[in-house]
């Protein structure tokens, strides 16, 4: 037993390495998609990035001998999750190329609270009071950065929290998605309801569809490069160390995001935004933090039992 304790170990740093490239993945596509929006319609962008994605996830599966389409893609979970994707994906679209990406990070970051407070109502699975007082710690960390009410509210900062909760149905539809849809189907439909999405704003405005420039278009590419390498290494840190041990390290996507916010885009720091953001993380981690610690204290409930 003993001589399992490094493999742990050393697949939980192998898992969080791989879970750091994939934060540093989406943070790259964010970055892309805001560069892109400058240029190009988002009505046009979601579809060009929509249809780049599908195409490589439907090559994947194909190479893995994956039907592309089977009965169960039409079943309840995977109805709702492409709508939820189609709702996170306009909406954090918008919000990436309406009002700054670091703002637009720091409120992503609070889906894995509204994904435990879901789990709780549909799942029925169990969440002390502690672990509440978190989450509404962490909607407050939200409400400080939008700050509704305030001279510097802007309306528009409401389409990341919109694309935020559409993230969190997505992941919530994908727990409850059948178990024959594998990784690369899961990818294929989510990158088609981009396009559906795209194809909707595009309607709606009544935008013209330009021929995008080499810049625009290196821009798109690299988006879906970025975000189709990112969810690779998403899955790889999943299947490699253990879930409580990896899945901390999805917040370094708010360093990378208010990173790249600053460097690329030359935003700036509001002190309400460093409070919130505190908030969130901390609440993101006690939550976690404390998943754990219930976890392991249930075995030895339940053992008198047997």
């Amino acid at each position: 037993m003993i001589t399992d304790i490094p493999d742990a170990r050393s697949a939980n740093v192998t898992g969080a390495l791989w879970m750091i490239a994939a934060m540093a993945g989406f943070a790259v596509e964010d970055a892309f998609v805001k560069g892109a929006a400058q240029v190009l319609p988002v009505g046009q962008i979601l579809i060009m990035f929509g249809l780049g994605g599908a195409a490589i996830f439907a090559i994947v599966a194909r190479l893995n001998h994956e039907p592309l389409f089977t009965p169960d893609v039409l079943a309840p979970a995977m109805r709702f999750r492409m709508v939820s994707e189609v709702v996170a994906r306009l909406f954090f679209v918008l919000a990436l190329a309406t009002i700054p990406l670091s703002v637009a990070t720091v409120i992503l970051q609070a889906t894995p609270l509204v994904v435990v407070a879901g789990a709780a109502m549909i799942f029925g699975e169990r969440v002390g009071w502690r672990r509440w007082v978190a989450i509404l710690i962490g909607m407050a960390g939200v409400l400080v950065i939008v700050q509704p009410g305030a001279d510097s509210f802007s309306a528009l900062s409401l389409l990341a929290v919109v694309g935020m909760l559409g993230f969190a149905g997505r992941d919530l539809a994908s727990r409850a998605a059948p178990r024959t849809v594998g990784t690369s189907i899961l990818g294929l439909y989510g990158f088609l309801s981009v396009v559906v999405a795209g194809t909707l704003i595009a309607v709606w405005q009544g935008d013209a569809l330009p021929r995008p420039d080499l810049r625009s278009a290196l821009f798109v590419a690299g988006a879906v490069m970025a975000g189709v390498c990112a969810y690779s290494c998403l899955m790889k840190a999943m299947r490699t160390g253990e879930v409580s041990a990896v899945t901390p390290f999805r917040y370094c996507r708010l360093l990378f995001g208010i990173g790249f916010g600053i460097a690329i885009f030359g935003e700036e720091l509001r002190p309400s935004m460093l409070l919130g953001s505190v908030l969130i993380l901390a609440s993101g981690l006690f939550i976690m933090w404390r998943g754990r610690q219930v976890g392991a204290a249930a075995p030895a409930v339940r053992a008198p039992r047997r």
